[in-house]
């Protein structure tokens, strides 16, 4: 591939991929949404809105005044079948010493002197149904990771599980074998049950990805999993509920709708799973996730997953689990980076950034096509740049919280196909989208925090590979990079003099002057957004 020169300042020519079918169709993705306006990249900084648009509530919890406290002394329920595990000889005659060895090679810290709850560290020492021992030989897996190997003589025997580890470390498949297992041992749903299973998600793309592997895994066992979440038409979601649905995967304000509704009930809900339990709380869900659980009977089992464990956190498990197990992988007092993930992190100001940011991608992309997540602060921006690029044949696509869902279910979908291989994105992506063979994240804008830095960058080193995050850092961030330095010196990367100079600024700065020429050059100035 190839591309042309470009301007001082500006992008360069066109993106040239490898011939063959299935191209990059630029006039899906660009032109029609356009922003108006004209002017480049001046040295004004950004106008318009920021922050989360993927999925943060748009409804004051009063909206749900009429659910209330379910009083499970005046409902008739179900038993609940728990204990399911069987431990492995190989699993049983595992020696203490190896056991502790293995813990402090993964880093992996549980409440366990004794060595009693020994992990599974291959997948042929799982006791399990043929059905879900079929499918990891057909996938092709050999050792769970950490959280998995750790997490499973918990969660298997019945017992609430707490798992803290970073994003990127299998954390659904360690809830989703329990709660298919689980499932599968209850009394089968009648006419007009609701849901075994529930599985609480921040963003309709976590929730998405969640149904897809529970749907892979739950075929050879007739579990069938539905997806509720704004954005996207309710009948056909109803409709798959009332035809009956062992799984339901959801955010937390549809859930909540469809409840008040009485579309269903959660009185046969026995299983529980919050997954990015921080992400939900960081958004504002924590009164909606209240109400739900009270909908829920106490006798149920409880999963918690969250890639830190903050006081709110804290407080939310000593809620609604009962007597749980904590299981750590890593530091969890710190924000820590993969370090499987290379960090290059420039210091510019706001002009050079598309000179800066085409630098980068032409050498990334010379001679290949990788996938790559390109992180703006605003959904403007994320617009602009996107036809910028998508312009100048570049084969990008752009997903915010203001695309409707179809759009962005394609989107996500020619992304993971490799159709479009880069993808623009707000931080409605920064969190819970596993795709494992992403190459690249670039932070075209430096987040609101470190920690969103760190789950941005999760993006890429997923599943044991290695990634590369590319970062440009305006003065007007300073007030995070000392921060920032830690993560990365933790990480074992290289922090650059001029980024060390940054942090010694503190905090502040503000936009910068200094006209700097647009995209492809053009008139100085603020720019659209």
């Amino acid at each position: 591939m190839s591309y042309g020169g470009g301007g001082s300042g500006g992008f360069g020519g066109g993106f040239q991929g490898r011939g063959g079918g299935g191209g990059f169709d630029r006039s899906r993705y660009s032109g029609g949404d356009r922003n108006g306006g004209g002017g480049g990249y001046g040295g004004g900084g950004y106008g318009g809105g920021g922050g989360y648009d993927g999925g943060r509530p748009s409804y004051d919890d009063r909206d749900f005044d009429s659910i209330q406290k379910v009083d499970y002394n005046s409902v008739r329920t179900a038993g609940i079948k728990k204990d399911f595990y069987t431990e492995s000889s190989a699993t049983r005659d595992r020696d203490p010493r190896e056991v502790e060895a293995w813990r402090r090679d993964n880093e992996v810290v549980i409440d366990d002197p004794r060595c009693q709850i020994k992990p599974i560290v291959e997948f042929r020492e799982l006791k399990v149904p043929d059905a879900l021992t079929q499918l990891f030989k057909q996938s092709g897996y050999v050792n769970p990771t950490p959280i998995q190997a750790q997490a499973w003589p918990l969660s298997l025997g019945g017992k609430d599980t707490i798992g803290i580890a970073r994003t990127g470390s299998g954390k659904t498949l360690s809830f989703l074998v329990p709660a298919m297992v689980h499932i599968n041992a209850q009394d089968p749903l009648q006419r007009g049950d609701g849901p075994i299973g529930l599985i609480l998600t921040p963003t309709r793309e976590l929730a998405q990805q969640v149904q897809q592997e529970a749907t892979k895994f739950g075929k050879g066992m007739n579990v069938r999993t539905t997806a509720v979440y704004g954005g996207a038409p309710k009948y056909e979601q109803r409709r798959q509920i009332e035809a009956g649905t062992e799984i339901i995967v959801a955010c937390p304000g549809r859930l909540l709708d469809f409840i008040k509704s009485r579309t269903f009930n959660l009185h046969r809900c026995s299983f529980l799973i919050l997954d990015e339990a921080d992400r939900m709380l960081d958004m504002g869900f924590e009164p909606q996730i209240r109400r739900i659980v009270s909908q829920i009977r106490r006798d149920r089992q409880t999963l918690m997953f969250s890639a830190t464990w903050p006081q709110n956190v804290r407080r939310l498990a000593d809620d609604f689990l009962n007597q749980p197990t904590m299981i750590t992988i890593g530091n969890t007092d710190a924000l820590s980076a993969n370090p499987n993930i290379k960090q290059i992190v420039e210091v510019v100001q706001e002009y050079e950034k598309p000179q800066r940011f085409t630098t980068f991608m032409e050498k990334a992309y010379a001679g290949r096509v990788v996938k790559s997540i390109v992180f703006t602060e605003t959904k403007r921006a994320c617009d602009y740049l996107s036809n910028e690029l998508g312009r100048r044949g570049w084969p990008v696509a752009p997903i915010h919280g203001d695309k409707d869902q179809s759009q962005r279910d394609r989107t996500l979908k020619d992304f993971r196909e490799g159709k479009i291989p880069i993808l623009i994105a707000t931080d409605v992506a920064g969190r819970g989208l596993d795709i494992s063979d992403v190459e690249y994240v670039i932070n075209y804008d430096f987040p609101q925090n470190v920690e969103d830095y760190v789950h941005r960058i999760g993006r890429t080193g997923r599943a044991g590979k290695s990634g590369t995050a590319y970062t440009l850092l305006t003065r007007n961030k300073s007030k995070h990079v000392a921060e920032l330095i830690q993560v990365m010196e933790k990480a074992g990367q290289e922090v650059s003099d001029e980024v060390r100079a940054l942090a010694g600024r503190g905090g502040g700065g503000g936009k910068f002057g200094g006209g700097g020429r647009g995209f492809g050059g053009g008139g100085r100035g603020r720019g659209p957004y």
